[in-house]
């Protein structure tokens, strides 16, 4: 009986769109960002890391981070420049973002670690689900920013609203 309500209660959250890579790891050490929204002010810098020379807006993402495993999840829908000549689109020069999780930003010790780049769609649509392997002790909840950057190193949006155990 008990083996059968861990299999619903596994699918229940396995379809609410939960990786079980994330479920399974110990709670204190992920970090969540409950949206992914774009860079407001246009050269904005986080840390060492200049902003995109545009303004970029969202539909909205979320992303998630586990200090322990390196297991990482992104997602954003509809980023899209929100000034310019070409507002509301993804110029074609931009195909892929990556995700960027800064440590201690702005901090002597500050701590940059990326995934890989994934693909961006024409309507600004992107997701990342795998490990970027070991983060430095460094990296504690409190001290955490995560961004989207593109090939040119520079961010266009970052997650808002962090919460961690």
């Amino acid at each position: 009986m008990k083996a059968r309500l861990y299999a619903i209660v596994f699918a229940a959250l396995s379809m609410a769109g939960f990786s079980p890579a994330v479920l399974a790891d110990n709670d204190s050490n992920n970090v969540s960002w409950k949206r992914v929204i774009g860079i407001i002010q246009a050269g904005n810098m986080v840390g060492n890391i200049q902003g995109g020379g545009q303004p970029w807006s969202t539909l909205g993402g979320e992303a998630r981070v586990n200090l322990g495993s390196g297991h990482v999840e992104f997602e954003v829908r509809g980023l899209v420049l929100a000034g310019g000549n070409t507002i509301g689109t993804v110029p074609s020069t931009i195909k892929e973002v990556k995700g960027t999780i800064v440590c201690g930003p702005g901090t002597p010790t500050q701590v940059v670690v990326d995934t890989p780049f994934v693909p961006l769609s024409a309507q600004g649509d992107a997701e990342f689900d795998g490990n970027v392997g070991h983060l430095p002790a460094g990296c504690a909840p409190n001290n955490l920013a995560f961004l989207v950057r593109i090939d040119a190193g520079r961010w266009i949006a970052n997650g808002a609203v962090r919460s961690s155990p």
